[in-house]
């Protein structure tokens, strides 16, 4: 199980991830609302006042990857017991983007531009705060900002595909041969001895089944994606013994994912992402049985 450390001195402009880095918010930098394109057009879109955890760039969550956080300072378990008293179990992750104001700027500014609606799994806790399993369930876009004390707050709105019904075939093959061969690589993967940091082997089937289980009964249907879309998602997670370079090489084909519309477009990328593992498993798995001998 992956674990990330949340602890940070945050006021109204400052958050730190577990890598210890301090980003400063500019007041200038408050994204505005962004027009949404619905999946149905019998969804109308809504808003969610909700708790925001921002994350550095190298942190992206998607939709159906799970993620245990530990929450340890006062106002980061003040969002946890909003989240789960208030808010039906549920809060944004949300990446802030550096945008250069100009060449003579002494420091950036910052933009939230990607967000991803997570649903509170498991709260366990600890003599120091809690470990807090979460689970990605959606996009969102941040309207606006409306608090930053104790914890971050702003209005949501969701995010979702476009819909291409011409392409309704194409979409169906390429979601069977996607699914077949995240089922490939996980046979190969649980095949292969990794360091005990590694991430779970069974990451990928984890993703791959929560995609095509029944959506929580409260969840708000406006804010969940179709299957195909939370399909699409399930393949980009972290496999076992990947090395940086591979690890960041993944955040960023997370982060044009996350800013893909088409599920077509996002499903090759994946498959993409899937075929390049399954060589290098393959490879390591090669390596591996020299060894043994």
């Amino acid at each position: 199980m992956t674990s990330t450390l949340i602890s940070s001195n945050l006021c109204s402009s400052f958050f730190q991830t577990k890598n210890l880095h301090r980003i400063r918010i500019p007041a200038t930098s408050i994204p505005g609302v962004c027009n949404i394109r619905q999946r149905r057009s019998k969804i109308v879109a809504k808003s969610l006042n909700l708790p925001l955890l921002p994350f550095s760039m190298s942190e992206v969550l998607v939709p159906t990857e799970s993620k245990t956080l530990h929450l340890y300072e006062a106002r980061y378990l003040a969002l946890l017991e909003e989240s789960m008293k208030r808010k039906k179990n549920m809060f944004v992750h949300f990446i802030l983007d550096p945008i250069s104001i100009s060449e003579t700027a002494t420091e950036a500014s910052f933009a939230a531009r990607y967000g991803c609606l997570v649903l509170i799994e498991n709260v366990e806790r600890l003599d120091v705060g809690a470990l807090v399993s979460i689970r990605g369930a959606g996009r969102v876009k941040i309207s606006r900002f409306l608090g930053a004390d104790p914890y971050l707050s702003g209005e949501v709105r969701p995010i979702q595909d476009r819909v291409n019904y011409e392409s309704s075939n194409e979409l169906t093959s390429k979601i069977s041969q996607l699914k077949e061969s995240i089922k490939n690589l996980n046979s190969l993967e649980i095949k292969l001895k990794a360091p005990a940091d590694s991430p779970l082997q069974t990451r990928l089937i984890n993703s791959l089944n929560w995609a095509e289980d029944e959506p929580p009964v409260e969840f708000d249907e406006s804010f969940l994606p179709s299957l195909q879309e939370r399909l699409s998602f399930s393949a980009l997670q972290p496999i076992s013994g990947s090395t940086k370079s591979e690890l960041s090489r993944l955040q960023q084909e997370r982060l044009k994912a996350m800013d893909m519309k088409d599920t077509v477009e996002r499903l090759e990328l994946s498959m993409g992402l899937i075929k390049e593992n399954i060589s290098s498993i393959a490879a390591k798995l090669a390596i591996q049985s020299l060894d043994i001998r």
